[in-house]
């Protein structure tokens, strides 16, 4: 049985000290479900959150990293340098990287294997423009993804490795895939990981669904057959918001 994942990305919110706040405040909403509790945060409120989600189940992970180990990257900052600190995750190829930062399919594949092996848990994220999905196009453009993404990757990497299924015309717009839709999309992922590694390991991959998940829906979308939890944007930003989702089978 695949265990259910729900990571928020804040994107660029929260200060330091809203950052402990939140963690503060999440923490008892939080500390008595059975899924995994991840926060995605700004480099700036990595320490400090890492700190105050000591010795509670939430886990930290950063929003992006560089695939080289150290060098002449100004801005940059590098797995080693995240994994020193205590994060655990760390968000790899979201859309709005893709989109704002120039970043590719060879990229991402770089960042997930320098982030293995610095043993961070990378959330790898792939999805379909609107054009793209209206053009018939959604199953080709994501796995494709999914397939450069992995490039050479080995099985037993995989069990480190989740996948967030983002269409990007639902990020961020209110707009949601009906569960049937993203669903059936993650079984398109799930196939192609078959294809790749075998029915076994793509059984146990962990693959989650993200675009405008909030506590109405989330229901909906995680007790499909597909959805292993969600990468929650918006909503990640208010706690009380965020633990329903977090708590969605209670």
């Amino acid at each position: 049985m695949r265990r259910k994942v729900i990571a928020g990305n804040w994107k660029m919110n929260m200060l330091p000290n809203e950052a402990i706040a939140f963690i503060e405040s999440l923490t008892p909403l939080v500390k008595d479900t059975e899924n995994e509790v991840i926060l995605c945060v700004p480099y700036t409120d990595l320490f400090y959150s890492l700190l105050t989600a000591q010795g509670t189940n939430i886990k930290i992970g950063a929003q992006n990293m560089h695939f080289e180990e150290s060098g002449a990257y100004t801005g940059e900052v590098s797995g080693k340098m995240l994994k020193c600190i205590g994060v655990e995750y760390v968000i790899i190829g979201h859309s709005e990287r893709r989109q704002y930062f120039a970043e590719t399919d060879e990229t991402v594949n770089k960042k997930i294997k320098t982030a293995l092996a610095n043993e961070l848990k990378p959330i790898v994220c792939v999805g379909e423009t609107l054009e793209q999905r209206e053009s018939g196009k959604t199953e080709e453009i994501i796995t494709t993804q999914t397939r450069l993404a992995l490039d050479g990757l080995s099985s037993e990497q995989l069990s480190n490795v989740i996948i967030a299924y983002e269409p990007i015309w639902a990020i961020g717009t209110g707009k949601t895939a009906t569960s049937e839709d993203a669903n059936n999309s993650i079984k398109a992922i799930r196939n192609e990981v078959a294809k790749l590694y075998g029915d076994e390991v793509a059984s146990e991959m962990i693959i989650q669904y993200g675009g405008s998940v909030k506590s109405s829906n989330a229901k909906e979308l995680f007790t499909t057959s597909d959805i292993d939890g969600g990468l929650v944007g918006g909503a990640s930003l208010k706690a009380d918001e965020f633990a329903k989702i977090v708590n969605y089978n209670k």
